[in-house]
């Protein structure tokens, strides 16, 4: 289990209604280890918010996924390529 960034927070409050982004928060924080494939825990995280798009439902189905494959999330969140680093930072840069 691992908390989301601070960055990955304040996009899930910008995205999300209040109560949803509270839910979020607690989702993405309960889920185990074993479900990033060994990946980068806030790549995997963001991917399911961006793929999302402040979308509940997205979110859940994006979750479905996740625990079927996480590389499926990572393209479905556009961080599958070799450029993610660069990309999570552009979709997580404060506004």
């Amino acid at each position: 289990m691992a908390e989301p960034s601070r960055r990955l927070t304040s996009r899930i409050d910008r995205d999300f209604d209040a109560g949803t982004s509270t839910e979020i928060i607690g989702q993405l924080s309960a889920l185990d280890t074993e479900f990033y494939g060994g990946q980068n825990v806030e790549r995997v995280q963001a991917a399911l918010v961006l793929s999302s798009a402040g979308s509940w439902r997205r979110f859940a189905a994006g979750l479905r996924l996740l625990r079927t494959d996480w590389r499926d999330v990572l393209v479905a969140g556009g961080l599958a390529d070799e450029d993610w680093p660069q990309r999570l930072d552009a979709e997580l840069r404060s506004t």
